[in-house]
């Protein structure tokens, strides 16, 4: 286990939602959303634009208005707890479309994500170990973020949610706008991080992405889950292969 991600909960399920429910004015985006996130493991959450994903996961994070039967993260009831206070429960958050504060450098991007956390060895030894993870993100340490790529910007997203060394990390569309190369990359750091034990819940729209990098899946359709199972049974259902990889 690295500095990158605290040990796992002592339950087997490391985050349980059941009975999800989000809705903008009249319109209902998520409806009685059920499933878990096992302890270490990786569940991914594939659909089309429009489909819940992004609302599901900002429901979790407390961003949104929601209504949930139950909402926990080992022994602890997340219900009434705030998208501020989510940090200091072991939960980290790579929103979509990476949010880097651009006008800062690539350091101080990173150690805001440490603004939990006393600055002592054990948060230089998790900088230098989020720069040895993304070792571009070290050369251009003192560059400012917005001068940085799409790509290296999404690094730095990832990068800055590790610095709290989360238990849990909820990642939104993290392939993006990112060329097949670089796709590629973020996959290579989420299987690493997956064996070094953190728990993910990935929202993505490139279902071969998240297969490659999840133990199992949802599909959802208008709010609801329309489909589920491992990553590798998904991966070879005719119908999500013609939906959702065009095959």
């Amino acid at each position: 286990m690295t500095a990158l991600s605290q040990s796992s909960t002592s339950t087997s399920r490391a985050l349980t939602v059941e009975g999800l429910t989000v809705h903008y004015g009249g319109v209902c985006a998520v409806r009685e959303l059920s499933f878990s996130v096992p302890a270490g493991e990786a569940i991914g959450v594939i659909g089309a634009n429009g489909a819940g994903k992004t609302s599901t996961l900002k429901a979790v994070m407390g961003l949104i208005p929601r209504r949930v039967a139950t909402l926990r993260f080992g022994d602890i009831d997340l219900s009434r707890v705030n998208a501020r206070s989510m940090v200091h429960h072991g939960i980290g958050y790579v929103p979509e479309g990476r949010h880097v504060f651009a006008g800062l450098p690539v350091e101080k991007n990173l150690l805001l994500g440490a603004y939990a956390r006393k600055w002592n060895a054990e948060t230089r030894a998790t900088l230098g170990e989020v720069y040895e993870l993304f070792p571009v993100l070290g050369e251009m340490r003192h560059r400012l973020a917005g001068a940085l790529s799409g790509g290296q910007q999404q690094m730095l997203a990832i990068g800055r949610a590790l610095m709290s060394r989360p238990r849990l990390l909820l990642l939104d569309e993290p392939s993006m706008g990112l060329s097949p190369k670089l796709v590629e990359d973020i996959l290579a750091v989420l299987q690493r991080l997956r064996t070094e034990g953190l728990s993910l819940l990935l929202v993505e729209q490139n279902a071969k992405l998240t297969f490659e990098a999840t133990s199992s899946c949802l599909v959802v359709e208008n709010g609801e889950v329309a489909m589920s199972g491992t990553s590798a049974e998904l991966r070879h259902d005719p119908q999500v292969r013609r939906i959702y990889l065009g095959l």
